[in-house]
C-alpha cells in the first residue's frame, strides 16, 4: 500500500490528537511508520486520540510555539510531515479571531520555517481547507488555481496558510531547484467537510446530531438548506498519504496545490440529517434557521479533476456510504462499546483495492 514507501519511516503529524489528525496516525502506524505527532492535549472525553491508544510519540506543545516546534523536529528528524493542526471551526473564529489568525497562519510559518532548519524533512504535505477559496456560492465548483479568499476569519486564515505556503515554495523549496538547493517538497492540501467516527468537535453537524442522539433531544439545524461536499474521513488521508508518497519518492512536479473532494455531487444539511437518522433513528432533528447567526457559506463544491487525472485519486464511499459508516461507528460506540476504527480502515481499503486505485499497490 502506497508503494511501501511508509514502512520503516520518521513521519511527524501536526494536530495528531484531533478527528483527523488521529485516524491519520492510525494509518501511517498500520503502514508500519514511526510517528511522531505533536498537538494539543485532549481537553475533552471521549476522544478519538484516546481510544486508539495509538503507538505513537506524542509531543504535547502549541504550533504557536516556534522554538519549541523547531526543537521537536530537529530531535525526531521525521523524513515525512503532514501538517493538520488547526484551529477548525468557523463559529469559533467569530469569538476567537486572533487566536485563529495565529494558530492557522503563524503555526504553519513556524512549521516550515522548522522543516528549512532540519534537513531530514523530504515531504511536506500542508492541510488547509475547502474554504481556502474566495467563495463566490456559485454551481461552479473550485479549482486549485483559483483565488484565495474568506468571508469569516476562519476562511481567510486557511487562504492565508495556502499562499503562506506558496510562498515559501517559491522561496525556499522551490521544485526547479529540488536536488541542487534543497532536498524539501512542500504541497498543500484542500478538502471538503469530512465525516466519520470519533469526531466530538462543537458547532459540527455530525457531533451535534450525535450529541443530541445521546441526550434524547431533537438537534436544531441552524443552516438546514447548506450545501457541502460530505466525504469521509478515509478519503482525503488517502490522497494526502499518496501525494506525501510521490513527494518522498522526489516527484518535485507534486509539490503544488490539490483539491480531495467528493465526486458524487454534495447534500445540504438536512439530507445529511435524515440519512444519518435513517441509519440510527436515535438521531432526531428539526429545522430552524437563525437569522442573527455569524455568517457562514451556503454552497461550497471543489473539483478534484486534477488528483483524479494526476494522482489517480478517487473517493471510494459515496455520501450516502460515507453517512452510513459513520452513523453506523456512533451508534455501535454507544450501544456496544465498540470502536470501529480499524473495520472501516479494513473495510475502505478492501473496496479500493477492488476498484483497483493505485495506491493500494
Amino acid at each position: 500500500m502506497f508503494g511501501g514507501v511508509y514502512e520503516g519511516r520518521r513521519v511527524l503529524v501536526t494536530g495528531h490528537s484531533g478527528f483527523k489528525g488521529s485516524w491519520l496516525a492510525a494509518w501511517l502506524v498500520r503502514l508500519g511508520a514511526r510517528v511522531c505527532g505533536v498537538s494539543l492535549r485532549p481537553t475533552f472525553a471521549p476522544n478519538h486520540y484516546s481510544l486508539l491508544e495509538l503507538p505513537v510519540e506524542s509531543e504535547w506543545t502549541n504550533i504557536r510555539e516556534a522554538a519549541e516546534l523547531r526543537s521537536i523536529l530537529m530531535d525526531f528528524k521525521p523524513e515525512a510531515v503532514f501538517h493538520l493542526a488547526a484551529q477548525a471551526l468557523v463559529r469559533v473564529s467569530y469569538e476567537e479571531p486572533a487566536l485563529t489568525v495565529a494558530t492557522n497562519v503563524m503555526g504553519t510559518v513556524n512549521l516550515l520555517e522548522a522543516c528549512r532548519a532540519v534537513k531530514s524533512v523530504k515531504s511536506l504535505v500542508v492541510v488547509t481547507s475547502d474554504k481556502c477559496y474566495e467563495n463566490r456560492e456559485t454551481m461552479r465548483p473550485y479549482q486549485e488555481e483559483d483565488a484565495m479568499g474568506g468571508f469569516d476569519l476562519y476562511s481567510a486564515s486557511k487562504g492565508c496558510a495556502e499562499l503562506v505556503t506558496q510562498a515559501y515554495r517559491r522561496s525556499f523549496f522551490n521544485p526547479e531547484e529540488y536536488g541542487a538547493k534543497h532536498s524539501t517538497l512542500v504541497a498543500t492540501a484542500r478538502a471538503g467537510n469530512v465525516i466519520g467516527g470519533g469526531d466530538w468537535a462543537a458547532d459540527r453537524l455530525v457531533p451535534d446530531l450525535v450529541r443530541a442522539a445521546t441526550q434524547r433531544r431533537t438537534e436544531e439545524l441552524r443552516n438546514p438548506d447548506a450545501v457541502r461536499p460530505w466525504q469521509h474521513v478515509l478519503e482525503p488521508l488517502s490522497g494526502y498519504l499518496e501525494l506525501g508518497r510521490r513527494l518522498l519518492e522526489g516527484r518535485a512536479e507534486f509539490a503544488q496545490a490539490w483539491n480531495f473532494g467528493p465526486s458524487d455531487g454534495a447534500m445540504t444539511v438536512a439530507e445529511a440529517a435524515a440519512e444519518m437518522s435513517r441509519v440510527w433513528p436515535a438521531v432526531k432533528f428539526q429545522a430552524k434557521p437563525r437569522p442573527d447567526a455569524p455568517h457562514e457559506a451556503k454552497l461550497l463544491l471543489l473539483d478534484s479533476t486534477k488528483a483524479r487525472e494526476q494522482l489517480g485519486w478517487r473517493c471510494v464511499w459515496d455520501t450516502p456510504a460515507a453517512i452510513r459508516r459513520t452513523a453506523e461507528w456512533y451508534r455501535d460506540f454507544y450501544q456496544l462499546n465498540a470502536v470501529n476504527t480499524t473495520g472501516d480502515l479494513d473495510a475502505y481499503c478492501e473496496c479500493a483495492e477492488k476498484e483497483g486505485l493505485a495506491w493500494t499497490k
